[in-house]
């Protein structure tokens, strides 16, 4: 994806993707990838424990239901590491009830999204905070 001046949307961004399915792994990897973004995959939240310290995401991208480890116990292990305590985190769930999204907002989520999405959904909800990010670059300062 590139925008209007014909440059990459998020030239470098660096999104960690966790979730089971391989389609959706696939899907918002390609999408993003198209968009300048770099991209790492979990397939579960050990998994996503196991690379985000080396990798060191901009902003993450989780799915709510996983084996072993789920999104919701995933982002609250992510949250309390002071050095990711500041990563957005981006749930997915097929499930749209308020009690999700407030449990999400509970363990740290920064937004949330219900499957299936679209691809301006997931731009929009990437392009909150990559833009916000290159403003505290900018500035120098953090929000």
């Amino acid at each position: 994806m590139e925008s209007s001046t014909g440059t990459l949307a998020f030239p470098g961004l660096k999104v960690l993707i966790v979730d089971d399915s391989k389609t959706i792994r696939r899907t918002a990897d390609s999408l993003l990838s198209k968009a300048g973004c770099v991209i790492e995959s979990a397939v579960d939240g050990f998994d996503a424990l196991a690379k985000i310290g080396d990798f060191s995401p901009d902003v993450v991208i989780i799915d709510i239901l996983m084996p072993r480890l789920d999104g919701y116990q995933t982002t609250a292990i992510i949250k309390h590491n002071a050095r990711f305590a500041r990563t957005p985190i981006i749930m997915l769930s097929s499930k749209d009830s308020i009690f999700d999204k407030a449990r999400g907002n509970i363990v740290g989520a920064s937004d949330y999204l219900t499957k299936p999405f679209t691809s301006e959904e997931l731009f929009a909800a990437i392009g909150r905070f990559a833009l916000s990010d290159a403003a505290q670059a900018a500035t120098g300062h953090a929000a």
